[in-house]
């Protein structure tokens, strides 16, 4: 067994699964949502757009390296949270998008008071935050009410955020001069941030392309790489597959940007999938026991073990090239028809604003 595990590690040390790897350099991204009544609009502006904040990042290159992300998330605002000033952690910082999105498509929404003061301190404290100078750490904030709402000073907390080189961006659901009066510009600035305002009603408009199926159905044939292993293994396909029928459901051009995303360095599945697992510890396969091993490798011997992993290797590969190019002809397709349709400007919808604040953020911190 030993001699087929030293063998097999020096097969995938040599195996190059992916093209695109991570830098040590890491954007920091974290949401915070009102969930109260009137905030239906902004989470399904939030769930349409969230693989196109996530490929925004993933566009990102520092010294030709693609920047690690990681997300947070909490909810704030609603009568249904116990814990004080009705705050709640959805997630901690993570990795793991397919998560990410689990989360955002269980919030909910009921009445509530909305201290934003109070839930930017919360996450200011709470999280992990990088120390690294290089790293873009931001936070948006997304909601209708009073900025100087509740017990906690939003001026005091900015100076906490920018002494932690952390942006706060608020986003204002209503309108722009309202929500300048009613401090939502004033809670960006005074932290450095940027502040917006969209209308959380309006539905997104997204551009229909030729190419949105074509990439979806190279995602069903991507789901067919993974080598799911160990307990947990399965219940994280069962995820992968819940996530995509939750995009699929915002539409097909929210499902394209999500197998856009699926193809790219930052959708890794490490703990459960053994081919992600070897490209991020090349001797993780020494550590595993054998009824943790994926069950394509049951009644295997070495050498059919050896094949399989190969022929995912190239066929992950390959799926993900092709998903990149379709990928560009999909992009090209949208600018032109977003040139035909100049006159035709809409405004920032919760993902256009989140997505372009976070571009000219990144480009300031050096990334390309």
């Amino acid at each position: 067994m030993k001699k087929y595990f030293s063998s097999l590690i020096l097969l995938l040390f040599v195996c190059n699964l992916n093209a695109q790897t991570l830098s040590k350099r890491k954007i920091q991204l974290v949401i915070l949502f009102d969930t109260s009544n009137s905030m239906d609009g902004l989470i399904d502006q939030a769930k349409s757009k969230i693989w196109s904040i996530v490929n925004e990042v993933s566009n990102l290159k520092y010294n030709g390296e693609t920047p690690t992300l990681e997300m947070a998330m909490y909810d704030y605002g609603n009568s249904g949270i116990s814990s004080q000033y009705w705050i709640r952690q959805q997630l901690n910082f993570t990795k793991d998008l397919d998560l990410v999105s689990e989360k955002l498509f269980g919030l909910r929404t009921n009445g509530g008071e909305e201290f934003c003061g109070a839930v930017i301190k919360q996450s200011i404290r709470d999280l992990s935050w990088s120390n690294e100078k290089g790293d873009l750490k931001l936070i948006y904030i997304a909601g209708n009410e009073p900025f100087n709402q509740g017990p906690v000073s939003y001026k005091e907390v900015c100076t906490e955020a920018r002494n932690k080189d952390i942006l706060v961006n608020t986003i204002y659901c209503g309108d722009y001069d309202q929500g300048v009066r009613e401090n939502w510009k004033d809670g960006a600035t005074c932290s450095n941030g940027a502040y917006f305002n969209i209308n959380s009603n309006e539905k997104v408009a997204f551009i229909q392309t030729p190419y949105d199926e074509e990439i979806n159905n190279r995602n069903n044939q991507l789901n067919g790489t993974y080598l799911w292993f160990g307990s947990e293994g399965y219940v994280k396909k069962a995820q992968q597959e819940n996530e995509d029928n939750n995009s699929r459901f915002q539409g097909t051009s929210v499902a394209a940007e999500r197998s856009i995303a699926k193809s790219k360095a930052n959708y890794k599945n490490e703990a459960y999938d053994l081919l992600d697992a070897i490209q991020a510890d090349s001797t993780v396969i020494l550590k595993m026991k054998e009824e943790d091993l994926p069950k394509e490798f049951k009644g295997k011997t070495d050498a059919e073990k050896r094949e399989i992993i190969a022929k995912k290797q190239e066929e992950r590969a390959k799926i993900q090239k092709e998903i990149g190019d379709l990928a560009k002809k999909r992009e090209e397709f949208i600018q032109e028809e977003r040139k035909k349709n100049a006159s035709n400007t809409s405004k920032d919808d919760f993902g256009t604003a989140v997505a372009k604040n976070l571009k000219e953020n990144a480009l300031k911190k050096g990334f390309e």
